[in-house]
């Protein structure tokens, strides 16, 4: 099954680029040319992972994209695509879980993003682990992890 992402920015040269060399290396990708449709892609379709420009309509409408993709009861992981890199760590705290600066050149662009998918699945492993609890159904006496029927495989 291939792994899903959306990509997100209004430069189309860039999402052209980056759909290609993303499909070209086993990833099922939509795109996205402004925030708009990126919020609306979002609660509409489940996505691994995430990545946006910082500037497109305004300044910061990559934080925006972001606060969207957390909102998601999937988890995508997140990524800031940036010409413009912070060094304040702003991007961290605005809800990325990662910072890619273009130019990006493309094996280090894939080990980024194989990096980042690898960690945050860890992460939402251990986290689910933790917060999943056994509730007996009464009619059959069997066990189910609380939330399962809701959760969709990603």
């Amino acid at each position: 099954m291939k792994r899903r992402i959306l990509l997100v920015d209004d430069e189309l040269a860039i999402l052209l680029t980056l759909r290609a060399i993303l499909e070209m290396n086993g990833f099922e990708v939509d795109t996205a040319a402004s925030t708009h449709e990126a919020e609306q892609k979002l609660k509409s379709h489940d996505y691994e992972m995430v990545i946006t420009d910082m500037r497109m309509e305004a300044e910061a409408s990559g934080y925006e994209v972001l606060r969207v993709a957390r909102q998601q009861a999937y988890d995508p992981a997140t990524a800031i695509l940036t010409a413009y890199p912070s060094v304040d760590g702003e991007w961290k705290t605005r809800g990325a879980h990662s910072l890619l600066v273009k130019p990006v050149n493309t094996e280090e662009l894939l080990r980024q993003i194989e990096n980042l998918l690898v960690s945050h699945q860890e992460h939402k492993s251990q986290h689910s682990g933790k917060a999943t609890l056994k509730k007996v159904n009464p009619a059959s006496g069997v066990s189910h992890p609380s939330g399962a029927a809701s959760k969709k495989a990603i």
